[in-house]
Formats: C-alpha cells, sequence, structure tokens
C-alpha cells in the first residue's frame, strides 16, 4: 500500500478518535505516532525527535513564564483595576475582553483566561449582569490575543518553526503583530460593540445562588440518646449513607466545627448540619436514628441565664474578639425547623444560616475568632484513633471551582479520588451544563466545565485544586505578589523578548533561558514550575510533528494540494487563501489548534509552491485561522472552561463564533497579501 495512503488512513483515525472524544487528545496523538512508526511512515529513531522540537521547548517555557506572571502578581496588579469600570456593560464588556486580549499576547491563554474568571464573574454578580454575556467574550478574547505575538498561541510558534525548516528562517517576535493586532482589534471591537447581542441569555444559570442553592437543601439534625449514629465518627456516618450527604457543620455546645475536619465521634445533643434533599432525610432516620430539626420545647431559651461554665467562656471569648459573642449566639441558635418536602417550614432560618456559612464578605473572611475549647481525642471506633481539629466559624469555608480539560479528575468520580481522604476535600454538589445535577454525588463522573462546590481548609484549597486541575472561580480573591517579584519577573521577561528581537538568542534559547532563571530566583518555586507545564500539550505537540513531517515525506501534502489546485486553478489567489483559512478553521474547531496547525502547515507550503507563490502568506493564513476556533466548545480550553460557569450550551458558541471568524477572515486576508505579498 502506498504510503500516502497509510498516512491518509492513520490521520483519518487520528481526526475521527480527536472529534469523538472517547480518549483524551494527548494518548490519541502518542497512538498515531507508534502507528505510523510500525508502519514506517516514520523513521523509528526519528520517533520521538518532536519532544526536541524548537516548538515544544518554546511552549514549555512559556508555560513556566505565564505561572511566573501569575505568582509575582503581574497580572492581578492589572486585573484589580477592572472592577473599578462601573456599572455599564459597554465598560465592562471593553475592560475584560480587552485586558485578557492583550495579557495573551505575552502569556498562556487559558492562564490569561484563568486570571480573569473570577473577576468577571464577580463582576457579574455586583452589577447584576448575565454572566453568560460575560464569560464568551473573554474566552474570545484570550483567542484573539494569541494572535499578536510569536508566544501567544502555539499554533504561531509551530508556524514559525516550519518556516524555518522550509525557508531557513523563523518568524520573530512581533512579525504576526502588524495582521494579528488589526485582527485582535477588529475582533474586540465586534464583540464589544455588536457580538455580545449574540451571545444567549442564560440568566442566573451560572450563579452561585441558581446553581447551588443551599438553602433549598441545608438541615439540621440532632444526635439523640437512642441514635444509632451515636458513637459513629463523620466518617462512618457518610459511609453508612453512601456517601451521598455532605456534613458541612458540627455545633456542640455553642461552638460550631467543619465538617470535612472533625474527627471526633458524635455524641447526644450534638446539632449536624448537613445538605439533604427528601430521600436522604428518610436515609438519615432510616441508617442512622438522626431526627431532624429541634422542637420548640428543645430549643434553646435565648432569655435563659448561662451557666458558669458558658458565661466563664463567653466572657474570655469576648475579651479576645469583640465580634465572638454575636457569632457564638449565631452558632448557638440552632432551633431551625426542619424543611419539609416542598422546603418551606424554616427556610429563613436556614437561609440565614446558609448566608453566614458562605458569606463572601472579605472582612469576615479574614477575621480570625480562636476558640477556646481544648481538643478532643475519640477512641473505640471502627475506624481507629481520631483526632478532632477546633476550626473557626469561617474555616467553614465553600468554594466553586470549574474542571479544566486537562484535569486530573476528568472521567472519574469522587469515590474514585477518595476526595475527603486524599485532598480533605468534601464535595457537595456538581452542577453542569448551567444546573445543578441531582443523582448521587458518588456515582458523577466528573466532565470538563463541569462546576463543582467544595468545603475544604482554606490553607490548602488552593494547592488542592491545582493537582486536581480544578480552577477557582466564585470564592477566589486577588493576590497581590510580592513588588521585588513583580518587578524581577518583568525584567527576566523584558531581557528574553530583547534578545529576541535583537536575533541575539533562538526563542527557545532565550525563554528557556528566561524560564530558568525565573525558577533560580524564587519567582516561582521548582514544583510550581512543574506543575504549570501542560503535560497532554506537551505530549500531543511531541507525537504529532512528526506524523505531520510524515504528511509531507509520503507526498500526501502534495496530493491534497494538487486537488486543491486543481479546484482553484482559475481562482484568484485571494480566494485560494480564503479556502484554505475556512478549511484550518474547521480543523482548529474539532481538534487542538495546535494539531490543526502541524497538519495545515505542509499543504501550504504545497499549495505555495504549486502556484508558485511566496509561502509567507499561506503560512500566515494557517497561523491566523488555525487560532480561530469560536465555533464550538470543544475546539479551545478557553471555550470549554466557561461552558460550565455561563451555563452554555454547545449550540450557542457559533452564534457569535460564526460572524466573529468572518469577520477575522475579512480582515485577515487582505492584510496579510497586503504585509505579507504574494509574489
Amino acid at each position: 500500500m502506498d504510503d500516502s495512503l497509510l498516512v491518509f488512513i492513520v490521520l483519518g483515525l487520528t481526526l475521527a478518535a480527536f472529534v469523538w472524544g472517547r480518549f483524551r487528545f494527548d494518548l490519541v496523538a502518542l497512538a498515531s505516532l507508534l502507528a505510523s512508526v510500525v508502519l514506517g511512515l516514520v523513521p523509528a529513531d526519528q520517533a520521538f525527535s518532536g519532544f526536541g522540537h524548537p516548538a515544544v521547548i518554546t511552549v514549555v517555557a512559556v508555560l513556566v513564564l505565564s505561572r511566573g506572571f501569575e505568582r509575582a502578581g503581574v497580572v492581578d496588579v492589572i486585573a484589580a483595576q477592572v472592577l473599578k469600570v462601573g456599572d455599564r456593560l459597554l465598560y465592562q464588556l471593553l475592560a475584560l475582553t480587552g485586558l485578557v486580549t492583550v495579557l495573551s499576547g505575552f502569556m498562556n491563554n487559558v492562564g490569561a483566561l484563568a486570571l480573569l474568571l473570577p473577576v468577571a464573574l464577580r463582576m457579574s454578580r455586583e452589577h447584576d449582569t448575565s454572566p453568560s454575556i460575560l464569560l464568551m467574550p473573554l474566552a474570545f478574547g484570550s483567542l484573539l490575543g494569541g494572535l499578536t505575538t510569536l508566544i501567544g498561541t502555539p499554533p504561531n510558534i509551530i508556524i514559525s518553526s516550519y518556516r524555518a525548516s522550509v525557508a531557513g528562517e523563523r518568524f520573530s517576535m512581533f512579525d504576526f503583530f502588524p495582521v494579528g493586532g488589526a485582527v485582535a482589534l477588529a475582533g474586540v471591537a465586534f464583540i464589544v460593540l455588536l457580538g455580545w447581542r449574540l451571545v444567549p441569555r442564560r440568566t442566573g444559570q451560572a450563579s452561585r445562588d441558581a446553581m447551588f442553592d443551599t438553602a433549598h437543601y441545608l438541615v439540621e439534625v440532632r444526635v439523640d440518646a437512642d441514635a444509632q449514629a451515636l458513637g459513629w465518627s463523620l466518617h462512618k456516618l457518610r459511609r453508612k449513607l453512601d456517601d451521598n450527604v455532605p456534613v458541612l457543620a458540627l455545633v456542640r455546645g455553642g461552638h460550631r466545627y467543619a465538617g470535612h475536619s472533625f474527627y471526633g465521634v458524635l455524641k447526644e445533643g450534638d446539632i449536624l448540619l448537613l445538605e439533604a434533599g427528601p430521600e436522604e432525610l428518610k436515609a438519615l432516620e432510616d441508617r442512622a436514628g438522626l431526627r431532624v430539626g429541634l422542637t420548640p420545647e428543645e430549643a434553646p431559651d435565648p432569655d435563659a441565664e448561662p451557666t458558669d461554665t458558658e458565661q466563664s467562656n463567653t466572657e474570655q471569648a469576648d475579651s479576645d474578639d469583640p465580634v465572638r459573642s454575636s457569632d457564638n449566639a449565631a452558632a448557638a441558635s440552632t432551633s431551625a425547623q426542619p424543611l419539609n418536602a416542598d422546603g418551606d417550614a424554616g427556610s429563613a432560618s436556614l437561609a440565614q444560616r446558609t448566608r453566614q456559612l458562605v458569606d463572601e464578605d472579605e472582612q469576615a473572611r479574614e477575621r480570625r475568632i480562636t476558640l477556646d475549647e481544648t481538643r478532643e481525642a475519640a477512641r473505640g471506633t471502627e475506624d481507629g484513633d481520631e483526632r478532632q481539629d477546633d476550626k473557626a466559624p469561617e474555616d467553614l469555608h465553600l468554594i466553586e471551582a470549574v474542571v479544566r480539560n486537562d484535569a486530573a479528575i476528568s472521567g472519574r468520580t469522587a469515590a474514585e479520588l477518595r476526595l475527603h481522604h486524599q485532598y480533605g476535600l468534601h464535595l457537595v454538589a456538581v452542577a453542569r451544563d448551567g444546573g445543578r445535577l441531582k443523582q448521587r454525588l458518588r456515582d458523577i463522573r466528573f466532565r470538563p466545565g463541569d462546576v463543582l462546590l467544595l468545603q475544604g481548609d482554606p490553607e490548602g484549597l488552593g494547592e488542592s485544586l491545582t493537582v486536581l486541575g480544578c480552577l477557582p472561580l466564585a470564592d477566589r480573591r486577588l493576590t497581590l505578589g510580592q513588588p521585588r517579584q513583580l518587578a524581577l519577573s518583568v525584567g527576566i521577561f523584558a531581557v528574553a523578548i530583547t534578545a529576541m528581537l535583537f536575533d541575539l538568542l533562538p526563542a527557545a534559547v532565550a525563554l528557556s533561558l528566561a524560564a530558568l532563571v525565573t525558577l533560580l530566583v524564587g519567582v516561582l518555586p521548582l514544583r510550581e514550575g512543574y506543575r504549570a507545564i501542560d503535560g497532554p500539550v506537551v505530549v500531543l505537540l511531541g507525537a504529532m510533528i512528526p506524523v505531520g513531517q510524515s504528511l509531507e515525506s509520503s507526498g500526501g501534502a502534495g496530493l491534497i494540494a494538487d486537488a486543491m489546485l486543481g479546484l482553484g486553478s482559475q481562482w484568484p489567489p485571494i480566494l485560494v487563501l480564503a479556502g484554505l483559512f475556512m478549511v484550518s478553521t474547521l480543523l482548529s474547531n474539532v481538534i487542538n489548534n495546535a494539531a490543526a496547525a502541524l497538519l495545515m502547515a505542509p499543504i501550504a507550503a504545497s499549495l505555495a509552491s504549486g502556484f508558485e507563490l511566496s509561502l509567507d502568506p499561506f503560512l500566515m493564513v494557517v497561523a491566523i485561522s488555525a487560532s480561530c476556533a469560536f465555533l464550538t466548545p470543544i475546539g479551545h480550553q478557553s471555550n470549554t472552561l466557561v461552558m460550565g460557569p455561563a451555563g452554555y450550551h454547545f449550540s450557542d458558541y457559533w452564534r457569535l463564533g460564526l460572524p466573529l471568524t468572518l469577520v477575522v477572515m475579512v480582515v485577515a486576508i487582505p492584510l496579510i497579501m497586503l504585509v505579507w505579498p504574494l509574489q
């Protein structure tokens, strides 16, 4: 069988697997590489040459530098000003979309989006704006910004490296700017002035109150003397209930403890604050003997005199913190009535308690109240020795997080991940496509774009989310880096850019050196540097580069170019470039944009050769079009990340994406022909 036919079969199966999405794209790319080696399309001694390719090294360096910017506070200093733009939607769109466009030109697209996504969500809540109006422009702005520089997006790096291999010279840092900058400016103007009107309004679906309406699920149960759960640990209680009832807090003796960090055993009189619907309430009574709510006779009398011990503890606490008395009163007031099946009785009291638990007021979150109750130790449970750690009320910390495309938890359940034991996290709820899922939490397999409501210690929450591959949303606060690190990180990057501009060092070497210095001087810890490297993207590039080269070496690219030449032999060059643009754009919307650039680059070169025209305009068309993944949520990680928080549907993207793609094509192709002449 002819090599070119084998290449088409391998690539066809690879593209089908990419579109199917059943397997991770990095595994598909690696399988494609190994298949090409077995079939003799890629020499065995060159099978892994792609992993040392300058394009891969450059991408890795950019990812490390982007994380360094984030940690040093470079972006946060700028992003903090975005919240001051006021309540006019036009200004909000311009500030968010414009800022993410500028940032994406110098750092990873997803990194820029990740930094501004919490800002956009907070802005939508403060100004009562639908999140769907802000988030799609934000995602598309991150893609437009990548068009402006060499390091803005992987397709630009790939096209630059391909030009070096074919023409002996790379595109420099700002060679992309004349066309990419104009396209980005036109795209942002279209989005801000007109395009946002095409975005479907998913009003309220991405807000915490809509996806995670905790007040409708929050109940209190009491441990009585005859309860089966008496003496159980919370771990055992969850196991008896199939891990389906998240315990948010335990109230004992006027003090409240975070459910995720309470390791003692249940005692008579304990109050559990948990999320449960009617079915879970029945399970609580049948399996654990827990009674829902307190009768009015059992409720603490607010006018009753406290005991000597309670008075002493309260006075001591009040002397330490003037707000302690009011918080203790709120914690001790546990007489809320149970919710009925309709969620009516006691709803006001429970809603008040919910607001207390998830209060986003920064001053309340920053208060640290010292509890004077000593640690208790409990033995004799079937789980072995356990400990109880005192936690302040503010440690009842709930946070929303969205699952990234490359998340380690994708395709797995909370039970498989052992979220509580491994990461100290409680899964409280899951939202998908803008709505809260009602099925058992332990049975939900996480997908990219899912929004999770989690409870955990604030100190370790950020690290746990990073390891799991989740991006914090609603409860994330902007943190400013140290001024010395901020200036240092910018200085290191500026030196690298200068070296590239004056051709002192190749891009891969200059950026790698900058990343190394960033790690050596402590701007970014080494562990964070390794975490910043997007392994799946590295594998994808390293594997697909030899496969893409086989398309050219086998003659397959020439065959495709000949077919396009035959169809467009009588067409003017501008229509040929438009056809190349559309093919590359469609490809980038169903597979990774880097893979699209790798596959289309040799075809573009063959077309240029066939028409006896300059190579550069054809390569620039591929560079621009490969980054125009505006039509689907799977075309780019930025699109996927905003899908859950905004409540978008799959079909929502083309409504703004299609006209934006046409705007980009209409602006880009004439400019490419002007800046990069065909002859």
